[in-house]
């Protein structure tokens, strides 16, 4: 039964008021929607590999190229799903919540990545010159 205009503007309203109050549980609820998707297209993605693999012996035994062809195309399709949708649901639903990154607004999942990318060689360059001034002294 779907809701009516009045019901419709309601639940807008709580949903805008929850996101004010509460931005943080407000992104958790809504990312639960996408790894709940995530999840099922890997586990579609799977099944599509393995039928892929079962494809792909069946051509092999029968001698049939078109049969094989097809197997290994389900295959790499279902390895191809079952990678980005296992990754995008990495990166949408850290581990710890309290161990989060604070989100920089204007930068995306790579540019994060870059910045710790950074600091890292950062780091190793301040301690190969420690070292290389330690032994030089």
């Amino acid at each position: 039964m779907p809701l009516s205009e009045e019901e419709q503007r309601l639940l807008e309203q709580l949903e805008q008021a929850l996101a004010a109050e509460d931005p943080r549980l407000a992104s958790t609820l809504r990312g639960s929607k996408l790894r709940a998707r995530a999840r099922r297209i890997v586990v579609v993605a799977a099944v599509g590999f393995v039928a892929g693999v079962g494809l792909l012996m069946t051509g092999v035994i029968a001698a049939s190229t078109p049969l094989g062809v097809l197997g290994f195309v389900l295959m790499v399709a279902g390895a191809y799903f079952f990678l980005t949708a296992w990754k995008s649901r990495d990166v949408d639903s850290p581990q710890d919540p309290r161990q989060a990154p604070p989100s920089q607004p204007g930068h995306g999942g790579r540019a994060g990545r870059a910045a710790t990318s950074d600091s890292f060689m950062h780091r190793m360059e301040e301690r190969w010159k420690r070292r290389r001034d330690d032994s030089g002294s």
